[in-house]
């Protein structure tokens, strides 16, 4: 079976809770990434903020990205085990309609997966089958 950690990018670095937007940013794109996970001083995982949240949740709405921190968008937190199986994560992913997810081993990040993870996961033809993907495409693009 196919687990979360076969196909999960490890390396995630994460950002502290304290730390600013626009910090958050640089991070993003110095790393080439669109998404970070937001960790407190314990190093567990405490939320995620995506490009798209500075954008519209900060820049769009007036507020200045050099004072406000990561920890005010963190939302809702959707991650998954190491040990789960893709079905479990695709669904989690679809039902939540989002393209990034956090994975944990215990409470610490391991690694992410996002919808580039999938598509390489796919294009080995090793990971996810056909059925899965058009199943992940519909749920996450599809709207209800």
């Amino acid at each position: 079976m196919t687990t979360a950690r076969d196909i999960m990018h490890t390396g995630a670095q994460c950002i502290r809770a304290d730390q600013s937007l626009a910090e958050a940013a640089r991070m993003m794109a110095g790393m080439n990434v669109g998404a970070l996970p937001i960790c407190g001083d314990d190093q567990k995982l405490k939320g995620i903020i995506t490009d798209r949240d500075i954008v519209v949740r900060c820049i769009a709405e007036g507020r200045d990205p050099a004072q406000m921190k990561a920890m005010e968008l963190a939302g809702h937190l959707h991650c998954v085990r190491a040990e789960d199986g893709m079905d479990a994560v695709l669904k989690k992913m679809e039902q939540h309609q989002i393209r990034r997810i956090p994975v944990i081993e215990g409470e610490k990040l391991v690694g992410m997966i996002s919808e580039a993870d999938l598509a390489m996961g796919h294009r080995d033809g090793q990971r996810l089958t056909d059925q899965q993907i058009i199943e992940f495409m519909d749920g996450v693009y599809m709207m209800r």
